[in-house]
This record gives C-alpha cells, structure tokens and sequence, in this order.
C-alpha cells in the first residue's frame, strides 16, 4: 500500500517520517524492532503515548524550531501512531505479563480497550495488572466496566494488581466488576490499594485463596471496620506494606485479632496507636521509613506564632517518640529511610541505626533541602557520626547532604570511620549553597579515589552536585576520565537516579 493514502489526512509532519519509508510504509515491517515485536511482554499505556507525544514535538521542533509546539495540533497523528504500535504488538502475537492502563487518558484509552476486547490472547496471560482510574485534578474518566469484564472472562493468570488510584466516589462504578475479577483469578498473589481500601472485595471470594501481599498507600482508616474478618480469611497473607496511610487509630489496630505480619512502614506523622501496632507487629517489620512531621497549612493560617512555635517542638518530640519505639519494638529492619531530618532527631535516628545493624542492609538518608536553603552544620553531624555505627557490609547505602567544600574534614571523617564497611552500592547528592566551586569539587573526589577507589569497597558508586543558587547538576558519570580510572578498580561509576531505589520499590 502506498503511503500516500494511508497518510493523506495526517499533518503535514507525516511527509518527513514518509522519507524514512522510502515510499512504502510495509517498509516499517521489515525493521529490527518491528521484527522483534512478539516479545513485547510490558505494555504501560501511558510511557508509550507520552513517548510518542515526545517524539512528535522534537520532530516538529526541527521542522519549526521558532513556534512551539501544540500537542493538538498533532492528535491525529499521534493517535495513529499509537494505534499503529498496539496493533502491530497484536498482530505480532505479542503476548503481555504486564498491562498498565489508564482511563482518563481518553483517546489512548478508547483505542487500547477496543483493540484488548476485540483480541483476547493478547491480555490472556497476563500477570501484573495496573489500572489507574483518574489523576490527581479528577478528571473525568471513561467506562473502565467492560474491560475489566473482559479481562474477567478471558484472563485468570493475574497474580498481582493495582487497584485504581480513585477516591471512594469515583471507583464505587468499577467495585463490582473488580471484585469480579479478582474471584476469576486462580493465582493472585499481590493486591495493592492506593488512597480508596474498598474491603468488601476481599470478602468470601474464591481467588484469594493465595493471596500472600497486601499494600496500602495513602488509604485512610476512618471508620472502617469489618477488617477482623477480612483479614482472618486471609490465611495465606504474608506481609503488609503501609505507605503514608492515615487514621491507623486504635479502632484500626483491634481489629487485628491474629498476627498482623507488617513487613514495611513509612510514616509522615504519628498517631495515637502507633506503640499497640508495633507491640503486635514490631518482630515482622523490615523496611521503615520516616519523613519528618510537617505543621499542615491550616495551622499556619489558624494559629500565633508562639502557638505554631509550640506545636512544632509538640512535632519534634513526636519524631523523637517515634524514633525511640521503632528502636524498641523493631530489631530486624532491613530498609530504613530517614527524609527531610533534622538536628533534633538525627541522633535518635544514630540509636535506631547501631541497634539494627545486624539485619540493616539499606540504608537511606536524605537531608530536608528547600528554597535554596541547605544545612552545612547538620550534614557535617551525619558525616561525623555515621561511619562507625555501620554495620561491616551493606548493599546499599545514600547520602543526599549538604557538605561544606571549604572544610571536607568531617567528609574525610566518615570515609575513614566507614572503612571496615563494604557498600554494594554508593550514592552522594550533594547539595551546595552557591556556584559550582571546581577545588572542592576535585578535592571531594580524590577523597573517594583515596578511601574508597583504592580500597575497592564499592561495587557501585554515584556522586551528583546539587548548586543551589542556579540549580545546576553535576555528575561523575559524565566525566569520562574518571569513570575510567574507576572501572580499572572494578567500580562502576553509574548515574545517581538510576543507582537511586524508591521506597515503595522495594516490595516489587
């Protein structure tokens, strides 16, 4: 077939991707990447229109590099496109393990789901299913109903799924037909809920029988009940992750009446019940995380300063409690985090770390940075006090600080207290209150070559400069020399965010 016809109402972009064709778009077929289309197994349905979307506003960038570009403008074409890809994956016979879908995303939608329903060996062995409902503004979505019907009757290889990022009222349409769903799995392992826990789909349903992994993110516990007996059914549940959840209340915390294996925890303020949970679940807990307690802006709005100053020392004798009955009550962390510290909680965090240092094999401290202002005097403390409180091996381990390059005295100090320590992976975001300052820079490096290069402790190392005043980066990567020198010593110098794990990873 000509190109001609098939492109004769695209934009006029469509000309320029022609040449590339040599007159025939069946051309596309023949390519490697094509050619190699049936062993597509991840299909997210956002990353390929966001790409396409990117690759069509750089096409048109060279083609009018003065006018910017209007996404739609174009909305034909990138629709073709994306339509082209989904249908070449089908037609390849592409069979998918992860399908991630999003409804408000309408055109991407439309075409995705009328393609799935009209070709069920392409969904039928799927195994990570991913479906968001709307965004963070709301936005109308479409009826998700029939796919997940679909899905229903010609899918039952899942064994974990994302419930839909939806408050209460817009994922009660879809309830049903998830509860649906999860009754015609025959192996669901994994379910994670985030911001709406709709327990009644747990309740007396035959494809929970292997159910060993729940998450919850940011759902809120008021006045939920009923949990007792969801979770007494649930014999084959293994562990519990709780991310930023709230009103995890007493009324919470009773109704676990059997063991209640939380495996991870990551707070951003306290509440009432935390020492009963930690009682029942403190000997399960492997992975915690904890961001400093922030004053919410009504307060701000509502209260005096000499009330808002009370409240923050309320807020700082909080995290210390925190901090004090985590080391209590949990010895076998594997993963701590510690976000946006400060002086009067960085040493509590010091205990915790040397009471678990037999189990701890992550560790990540990241320091508050905000509008430019950057704390010196506290990354000099962490510098100072953490080299020789780690445990001898760790597989990974962060430091996002800000460090004085005038005086890298208490940076030499941790290299050398941290000797005895080997790090599988190593990462240094430092942040630096101005320009770049080149000697500091050189010298910090020839620390890490002395300390840890030579040594050959690491097996992967990532330094990156934050500069404050202009927010410029810089990486060691990028310095070829370097990474050279490095390789010779059997360490991979690698950028900081692909080394970089997110919290809620670890659990993937």
């Amino acid at each position: 077939m000509a190109c001609s016809k098939i492109f004769s109402e695209l934009p006029e972009l469509s000309s320029e991707i022609i040449k590339y064709f040599q007159g025939d778009f069946s051309t596309i077929h023949s390519c490697i990447l094509v050619d190699r289309l049936c062993f597509i197994k991840d299909l997210r349905i956002y990353q390929i229109g966001n790409s396409i979307e990117k690759w069509v506003a750089a096409i048109e960038k060279i083609k009018r590099p003065i006018q910017l570009t209007d996404k739609a403008q174009n909305l034909n074409f990138i629709n073709f496109i994306f339509k082209s890809l989904i249908k070449l994956f089908i037609e390849n016979e592409a069979i998918l393990h992860t399908f991630s879908i999003t409804s408000y995303l309408d055109d991407y939608f439309d075409i995705s789901s009328e393609l799935i329903l009209q070709n069920s060996n392409f969904i039928y062995n799927i195994k990570h299913l991913d479906i968001h409902l709307i965004d963070s503004y709301g936005t109308k979505t479409n009826d998700i109903n029939p796919l997940l019907k679909f899905l229903s009757s010609n899918c039952n290889s899942i064994s974990s799924i994302n419930f839909p990022r939806a408050d209460k009222r817009k994922a009660d349409t879809a309830i049903k037909c998830l509860s649906q769903l999860i009754n015609s799995q025959k192996d669901l392992k994994k379910i994670c809920f985030t911001y709406y826990f709709p327990h009644s789909i747990l309740l007396n349903s035959n494809g929970l029988n292997n159910l060993n992994t729940i998450t919850f993110s940011y759902v809120c516990f008021e006045n939920i009940n009923g949990l007792t007996e969801v979770f007494e059914q649930l014999n084959a549940l293994e562990s519990i992750h709780i991310f930023n959840c709230f009103s995890l209340d007493s009324n919470f915390v009773q109704q676990m009446t059997k063991p209640f294996k939380l495996k991870t925890l990551f707070v951003g303020e306290m509440f009432e019940s935390i020492e009963l949970l930690l009682q029942k679940s403190g000997d399960y807990l492997e992975n915690f995380g904890f961001q400093s307690f922030k004053i919410n802006e009504d307060d701000i709005n509502d209260r005096s300063e000499y009330n808002l100053l009370e409240l923050e020392s309320q807020l700082l004798e909080s995290e210390s409690i925190l901090l004090e009955l985590i080391t209590k009550y949990c010895t076998k962390i594997k993963f701590f985090e510690l976000l946006e510290f400060n002086n009067q909680n960085i040493y509590s965090a010091f205990n915790l770390i040397e009471n678990i240092k037999q189990s701890l094999n992550y560790l990540s401290i990241d320091l508050y940075y905000n509008f430019g202002m950057c704390d010196d005097e506290l990354g000099s403390i962490v510098l100072r006090n953490l080299g020789q409180i780690l445990p001898f091996k760790l597989e990974y381990l962060n430091l996002s600080l800000s460090i004085d390059l005038s005086d890298l005295t208490d940076f030499e100090i941790f290299l050398k207290n941290s000797q005895n320590t080997f790090i599988k992976k190593l990462l240094f975001y430092n942040i630096i209150g101005g320009t770049r300052e080149k000697v500091g820079q050189d010298v910090m490096i020839n620390y890490i070559k002395e300390y840890i290069m030579k040594e050959e402790r690491v097996k992967y190392l990532a330094f990156q400069n934050l500069f404050t005043h202009d927010h410029n980066q810089e990486e060691l990567f990028y310095l070829e020399d370097e990474v050279k020198e490095f390789k010779l010593h059997n360490i991979t110098v690698q950028k900081y965010n692909d080394l970089y794990i997110i919290f809620s990873d670890i659990i993937k």
